[in-house]
């Protein structure tokens, strides 16, 4: 039985060529976007005293759901990091965590890491402030599977908003800002480059065109004037 082949020869060797320039774009894609990414953390570095930065000792730190709901802004003491270990998912992009009051009542809470401030002797052992937090009103039940995420230990006390511990400071994950650049422009490469070099092959005669424009033969206008 004949193996038919799925690419011929010309196909891939102007593949392999566009591949292997579309790493090369890729790579300075990947540097471009690495020097942009970088610019943009500083641009959104936390600072003390605005939603996302360190909360400092002025800061009222709320007890209860009703605490939350009657400040404008306020931090939360959590006991080690019990915030990473009840329940998290995704919901509009932003990850959130299911944050345990003092209280026991359970929301759900946007956190900045960079700006959690242990008073043990690291994260995982005393107390730790989280970063400055502000009420913000959603309905988080309209997503489903972001509460079966979030909800896989004990259900939320309020699912009408969530606690949002990061504001300005929010940039996009490093492999994601970096990495999905330099895959685009990899792939772009090779679309645009792959029907150019098979043009210059067919040009150069090293094989056959895919298209043919076939001239119309002067008899058959003739024929078609008569």
């Amino acid at each position: 039985m004949r193996r038919r082949r799925i690419l011929s020869f010309d196909a891939w060797v102007c593949l392999a060529l566009a591949f292997l320039v579309g790493l090369g774009v890729g790579k300075i894609a990947e540097k471009l976007a690495a020097q942009h990414y970088a610019q943009q953390v500083e641009a959104h570095k936390p600072v003390d005293g605005q939603i996302g930065g360190k909360a400092g000792a002025d800061v009222f730190r709320a007890q209860n759901v009703d605490d939350l709901l009657s400040h404008d802004t306020f931090t939360v003491v959590s006991p080690g990091i019990q915030y990473r270990n009840r329940g998290a998912g995704y919901y509009d992009g932003k990850y959130f965590q299911a944050l345990t009051l003092p209280s026991g009542e359970l929301v759900a809470a946007w956190i900045n890491g960079e700006s959690v401030q242990s008073m043990g002797e690291d994260l995982f052992s005393g107390d730790n402030i989280l970063p400055l937090g502000r009420v913000v009103t959603e309905d988080l039940t309209s997503n489903q599977t972001f509460l079966d995420q979030i909800q896989f230990s004990e259900p939320l006390t309020r699912t009408d908003f969530y606690v949002d511990m990061v504001g300005d400071t929010a940039v996009l994950a490093e492999d994601q800002a970096v990495e999905t650049p330099k895959t685009l422009a990899q792939v772009l490469t090779v679309f645009l480059l792959f029907p150019v070099f098979h043009i210059i092959g067919s040009k150069i005669g090293i094989w056959r065109p895919y298209f043919v424009l076939r001239k119309k033969d002067p008899a058959d206008e003739m024929e078609g004037g008569m």
